[in-house]
């Protein structure tokens, strides 16, 4: 199977969408179709052997829709962006005329509406005549894309938003138009030769003015895409011979060497090869510290060279970088569907026929019981106006739009718009150690000396300590050796002179003249080294699941340091909160049990699952998820969080998997969720926004159903036998555009979350 993105054109509201989506899934080698009004977007699964995307565009066009691949919009970016401004503006220019001559209508009826003489209304506008020719420019030029919509729906026998306008406005016109050329016929049948024009006008307008207001606001719901493709630097400065060149992005190759100076962004993906800095990484990562780079180190495209010039080369170019494939994620989820979006998509199905076949038996049943075919047909107009499907298409997706537009903003990328529902239902995080709650790296956590600080003891004996070990490749020697200059040792290092590594045991050899022995305590102990003094520091170490390592300078015990994977200091601060937000916190890992209940015990969570081989991790995963809460609940909704690509399995098999964003690909596929900064705050995030978005949704179904829930009925008259009251067709027209404009205005109140860890 493989999959297509195709931009849509020609939908006008979420029947449209369900109308493609069907005939897309009923298409010969078409697996699966996902159509996103609110993006204008197909996503089609299909099998290449019996169907291609050339095939598949041909099916969108044969029912009166236009379809391109998503390649192609790519590469016409720059013309789609003008036609779409293009169109705005038209829309636009109709919009101004139909208002101008909306008012001219309805000063023209005023004093049929007010029974008031008024002289100062010129008897062009309150003729007949004269409003048919006002009116008619709205009709056929103002409201063309309606009538012609609505005409395309009818060759393929559908029905829309276009067919509910057209027949509203178009019955309200031609009524008028038949008062106009036979009033005395009517008035022989008893009937009052009353026009409505003005109706037909300033429905026509407000629908189209919603349709603006709407389209100005959806462009809105994609501003976090615009603001990462914005990210990217638009040139790099290239080393080609002996020169270096200013390039275009896109034509830097794969081991290029690029030059950055301070203060100018990354332009691609790569690895530093000459130089130091350090680099914003906020607009990537969300970490607002910048980081320290060095030879060997990697860098990130378009995050920002703050501080020294250096050199890099490019190891990631073009859709490769780790931009790009943020882009794409956030793409690819924006135009996914939730499950809740499910009930509103099985509405809009039937929705508009529905509509119409309430709007005819609303004409039948006035007409019969009143006889008053201006009542019969102002009801009628009332339920074909207010009853567009719009806002009900709208209000899923365009909260997911933003949704997952601020997830990426927060560093939370989020896959699929499933998984975002989901998240606000777990009530179990299950998190790896080794890289996901821990650095995934030794470092030095203590260090104490035997001496007092006198002449800066401490600070000599690192030096001395780091001099021997960094002739080591050990893990361990490159602890200390980062430590000792997180510490300020000053370079260059001191000589080493006849060094040598015993297995095992640790490193020894001469530094400044003095014999330096770094190791463990059974080394020590074979050498005859007496270590009494730093024993009982050493054993509550150990106790707490750290490396020991000793330091002696000729014979004499000098120094202690407690090497161990450092917990990061994210860890106890989302884990507190995590368990504040109600949810349990498990720690499941490869490592021995003392070890992972030292780092359990450390960060605050209470339950360990420890020597858990990689292939046991999803099944472990499967045992917690047939637990349940209690007795009246169901089974746990379980999250697991980690790194590696020993993880996999157990990212696949939890309800929803969290891949930490500095660990493996093959982690980051298989997961659901993916922390870019490595940060266990993003779960926090993650969560709360999953929160946001679902109360965000709901408020968007209630504002979508609501307006058709009392809107139909109130259109209908069901009012008009109590109180004598009927809702005026613009009115009812006026709603509707309001309806899609509130639910997409909502939609952007989530452009204002903001995570809060302590909540």
């Amino acid at each position: 199977m493989e999959t297509c993105q195709l931009q849509l054109q020609g939908m006008s509201c979420a029947s449209c969408a369900s109308t493609i989506e069907q005939a897309l899934s009923n298409a010969k080698g078409v697996r699966k179709s996902n159509v996103n009004f609110a993006l204008s977007q197909a996503t089609v699964t299909y099998d290449p052997n019996l169907t291609n995307p050339s095939l598949i565009q041909d099916v969108v066009k044969d029912i009166g829709y236009k379809a391109f691949s998503q390649q192609e919009n790519e590469d016409q970016g720059d013309e789609e962006k003008a036609a779409r401004e293009a169109e705005q503006k038209e829309l636009t220019y109709k919009v101004i005329v139909g208002c101008v001559i909306s008012i001219l209508l309805i000063i023209g009826m005023l004093p049929m509406m007010t029974g008031l003489e008024m002289a100062w209304i010129p008897d062009f506008l309150q003729s007949r005549w004269g409003q048919f020719i006002l009116a008619t420019p709205v009709i056929f030029w103002v409201g063309t894309d309606f009538f012609t919509g609505a005409w395309k729906a009818f060759k393929h026998h559908s029905a829309n938003m276009d067919t509910l306008v057209s027949l509203g406005t178009g019955v309200a016109y031609l009524y008028s138009l038949f008062a106009t050329l036979f009033p005395d016929f009517l008035e022989s049948q008893g009937i009052s030769a009353e026009v409505y024009y003005e109706v037909a006008s300033v429905v026509i307008t407000l629908v189209l003015l919603g349709k603006l207001l709407e389209n100005r606001a959806k462009g809105q719901t994609s501003e976090a895409i615009r603001k990462l493709m914005g990210l990217q630097a638009k040139t790099a400065r290239v080393i080609r011979g002996q020169q270096e060149l200013d390039i275009p992005i896109d034509q830097v190759m794969v081991k290029d060497t690029i030059v950055v100076r301070p203060g100018e962004k990354i332009p691609v993906d790569g690895e530093v090869v000459e130089g130091e800095s350090s680099i914003d990484e906020s607009m990537v990562t969300g970490e607002p510290i910048p980081v320290k780079k060095k030879a060997g180190d990697e860098v990130i495209g378009a995050t920002i060279n703050k501080t020294g010039s250096f050199k890099f080369k490019a190891t990631k170019v073009g859709k490769d970088t780790i931009l790009a494939q943020i882009v794409k994620l956030v793409q690819d989820a924006q135009g996914s569907k939730a499950p809740i979006q499910q009930l509103a998509d099985q509405v809009t199905g039937w929705f508009v026929p529905a509509v119409m076949a309430v709007a005819i038996l609303t004409f039948i049943i006035w007409f019969n019981v009143m006889g008053n075919v201006t009542l019969a047909m102002i009801t009628t107009v009332g339920v074909l106006i207010i009853a567009c499907p719009c806002a009900l298409g709208l209000a899923t997706p365009t909260s997911i739009m933003v949704g997952t537009g601020k997830g990426a903003e927060n560093g939370v990328l989020i896959k699929g718009a499933d998984s975002l529902e989901l998240a606000h239902k777990l009530n179990t995080i299950v998190c790896d150690k080794t890289g996901t709650i821990t650095q995934g790296k030794p470092s030095v956590t203590n260090y104490i000396t035997v001496k007092e600080l006198a002449n800066n003891y401490e600070i000599e004996l690192l030096k001395i300590a780091a001099a021997l070990e960094k002739q080591s490749e050990h893990p361990l020697a490159e602890a200390v050796v980062n430590y000792a200059q997180s510490q300020g040792v000053k370079m260059p290092l001191p000589e080493v002179r006849n060094f040598e590594a015993v297995a095992g045991m640790g490193v020894q050899g001469k530094v400044s003249g003095k014999f330096v022995q770094i190791g463990t305590q059974r080394w020590m102990d074979a050498l005859n080294i007496n270590t009494q003094s730093l024993d009982p520091t050493r054993q509550q170490w150990e106790q707490e699941a750290k490396t020991t390592a000793l330091i002696a300078i000729d014979g004499q015990i000098e120094g202690l340091m407690g090497i161990a994977d450092a917990i990061k200091p994210s860890s106890v601060e989302a884990v507190k909160a995590l368990q504040r937000m109600g949810l349990e916190v498990v720690m499941l890992t490869g490592d021995n049990q003392k070890t992972a209940e030292a780092i359990a015990d450390e960060v605050g969570i209470k339950r360990v699952f420890a020597q858990v081989r990689p292939d046991q991790k999803a099944s472990t995963i499967q045992q917690i998820q047939q637990e349940r809460l209690n007795r009246k609940q169901k089974n746990k909704i379980v999250a697991m969080v980690g790194d590696g690509i020993n993880d996999a399995p157990a990212l696949a098999q939890a309800d929803v998997g969290i891949a930490i964003g500095t660990g493996t690909d093959v982690a980051m596929a298989a997961s659901d969720l993916t922390l870019i900064s490595g940060d266990l705050n993003g779960i926090v995030t993650a969560i709360q926004l999953s929160h946001a978005t679902m109360r965000n949704i709901k408020e968007n179904l209630f504002f979508a159903y609501i307006y058709n829930t009392l809107g139909i009925p109130i259109a209908a008259g069901i009012l008009y036998p109590f109180f004598g009251w009927l809702l005026n067709p613009m009115i009812a027209g006026a709603a509707m555009a309001f309806s899609s404009v509130s639910v997409v205005t909502n939609a952007l109140r989530l452009r204002n979350f903001s995570p809060t860890v302590n909540r």
